[in-house]
């Protein structure tokens, strides 16, 4: 594990190369996305941007909600610090911010939210590998696997041999990003985000379940509860809009 890199004067937190990276690839298939439906290549940047500061204060609040006792002796320090950060506080947060960004824009519809369903699937599974290199305490519970592993040196450090977990998302996530991308223009209109929500939500109820988290209700976790909303929203969404297949509009790639 190594949570920083001490670069002579320069000390890099690895969790944030990775959400760097994450905003670079992020940026780079939500403009290819814009640009094939007839949109400036540039709008992927400013909606990146517009998530990356609303995800950050969700994930900031979300983690100060779920952590008050904790951290209620020292906020600044807390609000400061460069852990900490929850998804799903990051993912209210950045849905908020590209809203408000796509309101100003003109640009607020379903087309905005099956572009931004790969492009989620794919900062999170990048993301996880920030979790897994700097060993943040997203690992799981005890293993005997031939994969599990230690975190001695990680940023939450436990010598214990447990499921690394953050593995288990990049890989989950990042098969979806390729579903995801490979279904744009194949399906009715917010059937990609639809699609997201589902997947997203079924894996992380399914991760948690060999995660450290506390139960909080009927035997489920917090993001649990959170997915099991994501799963309902979602399959409410699909039935309601009549099925994922169907007429397509397009304003520049055809299918």
């Amino acid at each position: 594990m190594q949570p920083e890199l001490d670069l002579g004067p320069l000390e890099l937190q690895t969790f944030g190369i990775c959400l760097a990276l994450a905003f670079i690839a992020c940026g780079a298939l939500l403009a290819r996305r814009f640009a094939e439906l007839g949109r400036p290549a540039d709008w992927a940047y400013e909606a990146l941007f517009a998530a990356v500061v609303g995800g950050l204060i969700g994930a900031r609040v979300d983690y100060l909600i779920q952590n008050w006792e904790r951290v209620s002796d020292d906020l600044v320090g807390a609000l400061l610090s460069g852990s900490g950060l929850v998804f799903f506080g990051g993912l209210a947060g950045g849905a908020l911010g590209v809203a408000l960004w796509a309101r100003w824009r003109g640009f607020l519809g379903l087309a905005l939210a099956d572009a931004a369903a790969p492009t989620l699937a794919l900062g999170y599974a990048i993301g996880r590998v920030g979790c897994q290199i700097s060993g943040d305490g997203d690992y799981g519970v005890a293993s005997d696997l031939p994969w599990a592993m230690a975190y001695p040196e990680g940023a939450v450090p436990t010598t214990e041999v447990v499921h690394p977990t953050p593995v288990y998302e990049t890989l989950a996530m990042g098969v979806a990003t390729l579903v995801l991308w490979r279904l744009r223009d194949r399906v009715r209109p917010g059937m990609l985000m639809a699609l997201y929500l589902l997947l997203a939500g079924v894996e992380r109820l399914l991760v948690e379940f060999i995660r450290r988290n506390d139960v909080v209700l009927a035997g489920l976790t917090v993001p649990q509860l959170v997915s099991v909303a994501m799963i309902a929203a979602a399959l409410g969404w699909i039935a309601l809009a009549g099925g994922i297949r169907g007429e397509q509009h397009l304003e520049g790639r055809s299918a």
